[in-house]
């Protein structure tokens, strides 16, 4: 295999740079991402992944976006990712099965934000699930992931592999790694509130698909393409039919308890939110799919299927989603929870068993975050991303911003 970038001469046990080293590529790279304009999600991924492999070189690599409530693939860049053929394999480890000492929700539980799985295995790669059916068939040796997280939640995840051909991950290359972290999390989070524009071509009604386990499209609405249209993801020339968002929440499906649900939220090209949901069915859809898929004969009546939801995200939870970008801590998350169900100064602190100059010093803190000066502005935010769309007023778009007026370009009161 061609590594993509050109391997480092340094060897394995080189020194980690110091904290200097480590601080001056993270602000080299948030300069880059406060630069001019309002990037989307998928430009955040792109410079922070381009960052990041001049330094760190890969043969493989893929950058992803994910629901934080539930860890699934929302979207990403996919065009120097994995082989098409162990995808199926790798989404199964990842999310139904949730294997290996790297999977994403064990390494949100660490106190880190890059892991090298050799490293992780203590050298013992054959004893890696995931080595074993992902990364030496396609000719892998090693895999370095990096979280794109702040606190509790986790909005990304930076993957980067190598070949036996090139040098190992080095203890530098882990820690500039991490470095990259703090500053494509901000930024991504930044994305997810201030960029975007709606036009008439987002559907506001829920889309149906139906799949078999090959992924194959039994049935699929006009309106649930139309949503699939609009997930952010980044493919190799050939494309795919199916987002990987879709197939991670499929393989999830499948494996989940029977007549349950499952549930990740994606945000679409034009700023608002989708929320996914699928669950299973004995002899569900029988009409081929226009989406590509080439089971096209109607299924068997006790063949179990996987029906796919895909609607507009509801106000409740979209203003839950508003909360974790603004990168509020948990205490101060309760106190804008107060604040917009109304409560004053003494009633907070009452509720939440603190001091009243300590609610106001997390309302300082809440309103440096969300950019607005007052309790009366704050709501007003809150109510013009996730509630005012719903009152059908056409210069809004659905999570509140301003539409393309079509002569002179996009109004945007981020």
């Amino acid at each position: 295999m061609t590594p993509a970038h050109p391997g480092r001469p340094d060897g394995p046990s080189s020194p980690a740079p110091g904290p200097a080293a480590r601080d001056a590529f993270a602000d080299a790279l948030g300069r880059r991402l406060r630069g001019p304009g309002s990037p989307g999600s998928l430009d955040v991924l792109r410079t922070t992944a381009g960052t990041l492999l001049d330094a760190v070189p890969a043969d493989v690599w893929c950058a992803v976006m994910l629901d934080p409530a539930t860890l699934l693939d929302t979207g990403g860049l996919h065009e120097h990712g994995f082989p098409q053929q162990v995808m199926p394999r790798l989404f199964a480890i990842e999310h139904a099965d949730q294997e290996g000492v790297d999977n994403v929700r064990a390494l949100t539980r660490r106190r880190g934000t890059a892991s090298l799985l050799s490293a992780s295995m203590r050298g013992r790669m054959a004893d890696s699930v995931y080595y074993r059916d992902v990364l030496r068939p396609v000719g892998l040796s090693d895999e370095l992931r990096v979280l794109l997280r702040d606190g509790p939640r986790t909005w990304g995840l930076l993957v980067l592999c190598r070949g036996p051909g090139a040098p190992p991950f080095t203890a530098a290359e882990t820690a500039l790694a991490a470095a990259v972290s703090a500053p494509a999390t901000a930024a991504l989070r930044r994305s997810l509130l201030l960029t975007g524009i709606d036009r008439d071509d987002v559907p506001d009604a829920a889309g149906l698909l139906v799949v078999d386990d090959a992924l194959r499209v039994r049935l699929a609405t006009a309106t649930a393409e139309r949503w699939l249209a609009l997930i952010q993801e980044a493919h190799p020339p050939a494309g795919r039919s199916l987002p990987y968002a879709l197939n991670a929440l499929v393989q999830t499906a499948r494996t989940a308890a029977p007549g349950s649900q499952v549930r990740s939220r994606a945000i679409g090209a034009t700023g608002h939110w989708v929320t996914l949901t699928a669950w299973r069915e004995a002899g569900a859809g029988t009409l081929p799919g226009p989406l590509g898929g080439e089971g096209g004969e109607g299924s068997e009546g006790d063949e179990v299927l996987t029906v796919v939801s895909l609607a507009p995200t509801h106000p409740r939870e979209l203003t839950a989603l508003v909360l974790d970008a603004y990168g509020l801590t948990p205490r101060e998350r309760q106190v804008a929870q107060q604040v917009l169900l109304g409560r004053s100064t003494a009633e907070m602190s009452a509720k939440l068993h603190i001091a009243e100059y300590t609610v106001q010093d997390h309302l300082r803190k809440v309103f440096d975050k969300a950019g607005v000066r007052s309790r009366r502005d704050f709501s007003g935010e809150l109510f013009r991303r996730c509630y005012l769309p719903r009152l059908d007023d056409p210069p809004l778009t659905k999570d509140g911003r301003m539409r393309d007026d079509g002569a002179g370009g996009a109004q945007d009161d981020g």
